[in-house]
């Protein structure tokens, strides 16, 4: 059963991709404008373009253009910057590091709090705790992003200058370095998601804690700790682990505004940086390579839900 669980996931999941696949092909050969006219340039002479469409394949039948792409991309190869004139996945393999370093330790500290804060909201339902849970998820969806960043640096850089206001250190450089220049782009991006994983968290555990079972285990003597977390979470887990997945997915390819804002060179400032001069290639990349990372982190949730709870194999 379980192998035949996977293997509709697995199937399932190279058809999202051949889906994206096409529709990130065609939105950017069905967009307006001419990769051949921004190469060339103003004013280039019709000949000049003519010529670098072929060269770019562009005067091909849509299907052999797609066709050649899918086999690129298979290799890859995913083709050359026009404007940095770089293969387009050294300039992504450069600028991975700083998301991926961003994402994963927003992550971290998201869920380790988040889920923290909603179990034990849940156990002492209505009480102190509780009331400033709902008060702080609140505000943490109401305020954007960028005004958590600009007052962050406004207060621990600028003011305090307890940290460093913007850039990136490479972890090569060092955990220390990396991690303090990482510290407050985490924080930007950590209120939202722990005040969202809190509130699921709190709701899984409150709607678990109410079932007969819990009852009759604490009607047994089991231990606080042991009715929270061996009985309660577990059985709380599958929807706590969903909005865990997606929003790790979401948080890889939706970090423009927090790079921006600390001048991170990461994915998403490639991307803008792509936007703004038309780089056709670099675009149709990042979006491909962005979206298989979706569709794995998706694929490895359903995956764990099998572990969390066994009835999903069947």
């Amino acid at each position: 059963m379980l192998g035949g669980y996977v293997s509709r996931r697995i199937i399932s999941a190279v058809g999202v991709m051949v889906i994206v696949g096409v529709f990130v092909f065609l939105l950017l050969r069905l967009a307006p404008g001419d990769p051949a006219d921004v190469i060339a340039g103003p004013n280039a002479p019709q000949q000049m373009i003519e010529n670098i469409r072929e060269r770019m394949g562009l005067n091909e039948p849509m299907p052999v253009q797609f066709m050649k792409w899918v086999q690129d991309v298979a290799r890859g190869n995913f083709g050359v910057s026009i404007f940095a004139g770089r293969p387009v996945l050294e300039l992504m393999s450069q600028r991975l590091e700083p998301t991926l370093s961003l994402s994963i330790l927003t992550m971290a500290v998201s869920v380790t709090f988040g889920v923290s804060f909603g179990v034990f909201a849940a156990w002492r339902s209505s009480g102190l705790v509780d009331r400033l849970l709902t008060v702080f998820s609140a505000v943490g969806f109401s305020v954007p992003v960028f005004v958590v960043g600009y007052l962050l640096v406004y207060f621990l850089a600028i003011g305090l200058r307890w940290l460093p206001v913007q850039g990136y250190v490479p972890f090569e450089h060092g955990v220390g370095p990396w991690l303090k220049q990482l510290i407050l782009p985490t924080l930007t991006m950590s209120i939202a998601y722990i005040a969202y994983f809190a509130r699921v968290a709190r709701a899984s555990m409150l709607e678990v804690l109410s079932e007969d079972y819990m009852r009759t285990a604490a009607a047994k003597g089991a231990s606080p700790y042991a009715m929270l977390f061996h009985h309660a979470l577990k059985n709380a887990g599958v929807p706590i682990l969903t909005v865990i997945g997606m929003s790790f997915a979401h948080m890889v390819g939706g970090v423009v505004v927090t790079e921006t804002v600390f001048n991170i060179p990461g994915i998403g400032r490639l991307v803008v940086d792509a936007i703004t001069s038309r780089d056709y290639p670099v675009i149709q990349s990042v979006l491909i390579v962005v979206s298989g990372i979706y569709v794995l982190i998706n694929l490895g949730v359903d995956l764990l839900y099998t572990i969390i709870d066994p009835r999903i194999r069947y």
